[in-house]
């Protein structure tokens, strides 16, 4: 049975959102699904073409794109191959169509616009497991993105070692 899904998955390149892509890639992406790969930059100084991706985000990106470093120095993404072998096996083995979306700015609030443009069915993101006195300072983004999102989340906590 083919399934129409958009499913989220936040990815800032760390442990903790690469054990949250492969969570989703084996317990949730399927056949005909689309998996939206949303990449967060917090940095605010970026050049002037980026000002106008700054509100709306940058177009969407394939996976041919996403492959390319030229493309993703453009947006300010660093390549990893490890993400990008994930992508392509999941691509060709489930059949699954792969886009990236870049955001520029406060990755709770960017996180929950993502939500709403991309017209997700969930979202999958990692936890970066601070400790309590660092979450009250910092503020959870997956608390956050938990509790604002109108869609399933589902956090993925680290794997012990």
């Amino acid at each position: 049975m083919v399934k129409d899904r958009r499913i989220g998955v936040a990815v800032d390149f760390s442990k903790s959102s690469k054990n949250a892509l492969q969570w989703a890639i084996d317990n949730l992406v399927d056949k005909g699904d689309t998996l939206h790969i949303i990449h967060i930059n917090s940095n605010k100084h970026d050049e002037s073409r980026n000002v106008l991706w700054a509100k709306s985000g940058s177009p969407l990106i394939p996976l041919s794109e996403f492959r390319e470093l030229e493309v993703m120095k453009k947006y300010g993404v660093p390549t990893d191959m490890e993400v990008l072998d994930m992508l392509d096996t999941v691509s060709r083995q489930k059949e699954v169509t792969i886009i990236t979306k870049v955001y520029w700015g406060d990755a709770r609030e960017k996180l929950l616009e993502a939500v709403e443009d991309l017209k997700l069915d969930s979202l999958v993101m990692g936890s970066r497991g601070l400790g309590t006195l660092k979450r009250i300072v910092l503020g959870s983004v997956s608390n956050y993105v938990m509790t604002q999102a109108p869609i399933p989340v589902t956090i993925v906590k680290d794997y012990p070692n």
